[in-house]
């Protein structure tokens, strides 16, 4: 392999991953939720949290490390579909940047 080649491939590969981060970025902001007076993030981890709960009011610790009494069903129904939403557009995004690829 000649140098030039060896340089073209190290900026594709550089400019892919910055195309990764960027997408990984971008999403994780989507799963930011204001509800029920505090922020949450819609990921597994407190999906996971509000399906073990099993009383109808939970008191939980927002991102801000706020203690928010929330209704558990109407915040897991939210979570869920704002979770749903995000990982099919950030998964479709990253097809189209690995078929690039």
């Amino acid at each position: 392999m000649d140098t030039k080649q060896l340089i073209a491939d190290a900026k594709a590969r550089f400019s892919h991953n910055s195309a990764k981060a960027y997408l990984a970025e971008k999403y994780n902001n989507k799963l930011l939720v204001a509800e029920q007076g505090g922020l949450w993030k819609a990921d597994g981890q407190t999906i996971t949290l509000l399906t073990s709960i099993t009383s109808k009011r939970a008191v939980l610790v927002d991102t801000f490390d706020n203690p928010v009494e929330v209704d558990r069903n109407a915040l897991l129904t939210k979570l869920k579909e704002v979770y749903n939403e995000v990982m099919d557009q950030w998964l479709r995004e990253w097809k189209e940047l690995e078929a690039k690829r």
